[in-house]
């Protein structure tokens, strides 16, 4: 049944359906799932290159052995949201992250904070909040702070805090596009040691052509929306509209063909 736990048979179908390279929709699709619960169940076990369906099924029978036998209560929330909603909001917008490249703990972290109204909290709210150790907690901050996605500040009672904010995504695009300057430094260097007009030494320089333009890219682009990040929307809860066209855009373009 779609809402229930995943039987080993079903993993067995994941691991085919990895196999063959269908989308995660198309295997949630086939087994009558959502598909975050297939995304879920691929990267809690090791990733698509990785799963093995009798793994992943030992280990959730280890959790659920874990697990206290009463039923746990939903957070009780003073803001009127629906807590179990708001709860596997945030797993689904970890997941993304995860799909993204971030360590699960990591992702959880960072999708905790951005659920926040207040858009920071304690390392003791997010041990609470995510019901793991201090330590995972500590050692998720420090790597998103090491990659420009959160920040640290000290509130009033002299707590460390750790906070999520717009100004935060620009600073990690920036940082994404100096990490490419890297790439294109080292490929240059392998022009020069494996000899210009070999075929290595081509193959490198068009990586670094293709890194310099797409860093180039990342660093305009996110220099025109900066904007967008420090001004409010001005309709929350929809998407953007995007008919109206920018001065200098497809308006001006249009005049000038």
């Amino acid at each position: 049944m779609p809402g229930g736990r995943l039987t080993q048979q079903e993993r067995q179908q994941i691991a085919l359906g990895l196999a063959d390279d269908l989308a995660y929709a198309e295997i949630a699709r086939r087994l009558d799932r959502p598909t975050s619960t297939i995304t879920r169940e691929v990267m809690r076990n090791g990733g698509p290159a990785a799963y093995r369906p009798d793994l992943a099924h030992r280990a959730t029978e280890n959790r659920a052995r874990r697990r206290r036998p009463s039923t746990p209560k939903a957070p009780v929330r003073t803001d009127g949201r629906d807590a179990r909603a708001v709860r596997d909001y945030e797993e689904a917008f970890a997941t993304v992250f995860m799909q993204g490249g971030l360590p699960r703990m990591t992702a959880r972290v960072l999708a905790a904070l951005y659920a926040t109204d207040a858009g920071s909290l304690t390392a003791g709210e997010l041990s609470e909040r995510l019901q793991v150790s201090p330590g995972s907690v500590s050692k998720a901050v420090a790597f998103l702070e090491s990659q420009s996605l959160i920040r640290r500040e000290r509130d009033d009672r002299r707590r460390e805090r750790y906070v999520v904010d717009d100004e935060l995504w620009y600073q990690s695009m920036i940082a994404s596009a100096r990490a490419n300057d890297r790439m294109v430094e080292i490929a240059r260097e392998g022009v020069a040691v494996l000899g210009p007009g070999t075929p290595a030494a081509a193959r490198l320089e068009n990586v670094a052509r293709f890194m310099d333009f797409v860093s180039e890219g990342i660093v305009r682009a996110a220099e025109q929306a900066r904007a967008i990040l420090l001004s409010p929307p001005r309709d929350t809860g929809t998407e953007p509209r995007r008919e109206e066209a920018e001065p200098g855009t497809e308006a001006d373009g249009a005049g000038g063909a």
